[in-house]
């Protein structure tokens, strides 16, 4: 009965999708009816999405079915797990919220930019994720891969009008086919192993994998998945397209599209691939360290807020990465209830991150709404006019810098015991990387906190520096009530860490390699606690003791000035004007920590100097000095060594298009030749 249940439930989903995708066309004429069409369909359709994953993690039940097609090789085959049923709960969630901020976000564009086609692209987009984690056959797979990645694509271009979003989607468009075509070639390599493309049977019959084949699968799906993720250096496309996008669908391409990379390493990393050889954790945890620090490094010196929030997005894709490494470290070593312990630390990671950092891209978009601007240099004071977006937006920032007790806290608390336990044993190298981890994870939390300081301070405290922040307005309701529920969720995933846990930690058994394992923690309602008694926490303690804290002080604070006369006053300033011009800014902020990393960023300096007279070069008016990065330097030496490569080798390739019919029917013939050889060999 609940299998008929979930069927039907996951159909009405999809069937939403669809009704407003077509829907949003049919009334492109008219902007309010397009604009309610893709967004109250989308939101019906996540609604139906949260209620088939809610039922298939509360009941533990496996969803399957199939419609065999002509070609034998290709089935529309859909599989739901538990694993694949919770990233189908994070992207209907994310989605539903978004869709409702999507509401009144859009009317901007009313009049600018064709509404039906976004409500279109959008839905299409949510749909394609959808199947992505759903997809039980290799070929189909690939179709709603590419689905995902082209609605992605015209949501980047949609304001069409600017040439950096054109440039910045050509560039998305490049990078996610490269990653596409290594995908394929990994699939090949488990079909010619299998002899199928069903994940399943896959599962079932790749226990006698050679090595070699197994590591270069491994390789192929870390490029081909990580590009998709924006790991370092693969990231290239993911700080120019999310800010591209309109903010609720950078919100779900940052908060929830990166993460079906994520979701693929954990399905063939855990799943598929039987006994990860050490070294497989070993790269996930220094690419895991090196994203999770660069990344918060480039979002410091960023200017542009959607930008900061893109490169933060590639800092927490390295803390996911960090618990799923050590999943993989402690796997190999056949510590299996600490391989749940961090794969549990990567689960809700990247639950928490799509929570928070859908917050702030929401709060990004309403602020550029109100100002007409992505440059934090010309915000400030916005606190004033837009109270309620700043209380969301510092709530997001404190999320995303692992304050307690919000939700972003317990997770990283999480991933550092996994990293920790990883410390203080087995071989020197192994411990070696450990550490490296851990002190990456160390100077990531603490540079992320600096910089949600940077974003929140200067964007919302002191004086307007620009008239469009001056004369900014709050938000609309359907804005507000969307990162208002986000708000709430990330304090909700933080005190509730207990029954969270215990759910991911049936997610992670419910794989085959763990059924048999217990996990290193155990979940109470009010604490979590490590095994060995390593290590205990308690999010509603942490809360109650924090307003007992804050309300100590505030008491102490009244009784030692209550008899004391308050008087109120214009603040000294050696007698001249206060003035936007004596805050300090963006670049200021960020000087000290550019120079400390002046070896990785490559700071460069630029002045601006307007003068009183254009004739008196020694009088003058203002001077502006902006900090950033000389050069892109995965661009410098990597991106364009293997452009100019391909360059040559393009050059002497061309050299067989002779023209002639009879040399292409060769070349056809010994193309089918040589493939014929590979499948038998």
């Amino acid at each position: 009965m609940i299998d008929i249940l979930v069927k039907i439930s996951f159909f009405f989903m999809l069937s939403s999708f669809i009704i407003g995708a077509v829907g949003s066309l049919v009334f492109m004429r008219n902007n309010w009816l397009a604009n309610l069409c893709g967004n109250l369909f989308a939101f019906a359709g996540s609604a139906f999405g949260i209620i088939t994953s809610a039922v298939i993690l509360i009941t533990g039940s496996v969803i399957s079915c199939s419609l065999p097609t002509s070609f034998t090789l290709f089935t529309l085959s859909l599989h739901i797990d538990s694993l694949s049923a919770f990233f189908l709960f994070i992207i209907s969630l994310i989605s539903l919220l978004c869709s409702i901020y999507g509401i009144g976000y859009i009317t901007h564009f009313f009049n600018k930019y064709n509404i039906g086609t976004l409500g279109f692209f959008y839905n299409i987009f949510i749909a394609g994720m959808v199947l992505v984690v759903t997809a039980n056959n290799g070929l189909f797979f690939l179709i709603v891969w590419e689905i995902m990645s082209l609605a992605s694509y015209f949501l980047v271009i949609y304001e069409h009008k600017d040439k950096e979003n054109i440039k910045a989607g050509t560039l998305y468009f490049v990078m996610t086919h490269i990653g596409t075509a290594f995908i394929i070639f990994a699939f090949l390599l488990l079909y010619k192993t299998t002899g199928s493309f069903d994940f399943t049977i896959i599962k079932d019959n790749i226990s006698g994998i050679s090595p070699f084949m197994k590591n270069s699968i491994f390789v192929l799906t870390i490029i081909g998945f990580g590009t998709k993720a924006g790991i370092i250096p693969l990231h290239t496309w993911l700080p120019g397209a999310h800010p591209a996008a309109p903010s609720h669908v950078s919100a779900l391409m940052s908060g929830v599209m990166i993460k079906t990379g994520i979701y693929m390493f954990i399905r063939i990393f855990l799943d598929i691939l039987p006994d990860a050889p050490l070294w497989w954790g070993y790269t996930i945890l220094i690419i895991g360290s090196i994203s999770s620090l660069l990344g918060i490094l480039y979002a410091l010196i960023e200017h542009d807020i959607k930008r900061l929030l893109a490169y933060s997005s590639i800092e927490n894709i390295g803390i996911i990465l960090l618990g799923l490494g050590s999943a993989l470290v402690f796997f190999s070593l056949n510590m299996k209830s600490f391989a749940i312990m961090g794969l549990i630390a990567a689960l809700y990671h990247t639950l928490n991150h799509s929570i928070f950092k859908a917050l702030l891209f929401m709060g990004a978009g309403s602020v550029i709404s109100g100002t007409h601007t992505r440059n934090i240099e010309e915000y400030g004071g916005l606190i004033k006019t837009m109270p309620q977006t700043a209380f969301l937006f510092l709530i997001g920032s404190m999320a995303v810098s692992a304050l307690p007790p919000f939700n972003g806290f317990f997770s990283e608390w999480l991933t550092f015991q996994s990293l920790f336990h990883g410390i203080k044993s087995f071989s020197f190298f192994t411990q070696l990387i450990f550490i490296i981890a851990a002190g990456s994870l160390i100077f990531t939390g603490g540079l992320a906190a600096a910089c949600f300081v940077k974003a929140f301070g200067i964007t919302f405290l002191a004086r307007p520096r620009s008239e469009a922040a001056k004369h900014a307005k709050e938000s609309s309701f359907t804005l507000r009530i969307g990162m208002a529920s986000l708000a709430v969720l990330t304090l909700f995933f933080g005190l509730f860490a207990g029954p969270v846990s215990s759910m991911l930690s049936r997610i992670s058994k419910s794989l085959c390699v763990f059924q048999d394992s217990e996990s290193a923690i155990s979940t109470q309602f009010h604490a979590v606690k490590l095994q060995d008694d390593f290590a205990i926490v308690s999010m509603p303690g942490i809360l109650i003791s924090l307003v007992l804290f804050i309300t100590g002080i505030v008491i102490i604070i009244y009784l030692l000035t209550r008899n004391q006369k308050i008087r109120k006053g214009i603040t000294w300033d050696c007698g001249t004007s206060l003035t936007p011009r004596m805050e300090i800014t963006d670049t200021g902020f960020s000087r000290s920590l550019i120079t400390i990393f002046g070896g990785l960023l490559k700071p460069s300096r630029q002045s601006d100097i307007e003068y009183h007279d254009a004739n008196q070069r020694y009088f003058q008016k203002l001077n502006i000095a902006t900090l950033g990065t000389r050069h892109d330097i995965y661009n410098t030496y990597l991106y364009k060594p293997l452009q100019g490569l391909v360059t040559i080798i393009a050059d002497y390739v061309k050299t067989i298009q002779s023209g002639n019919i009879n040399g292409y029917i060769l070349y056809i013939f010994i193309a089918m030749m040589s493939l014929l050889l590979l499948f038998v060999i």
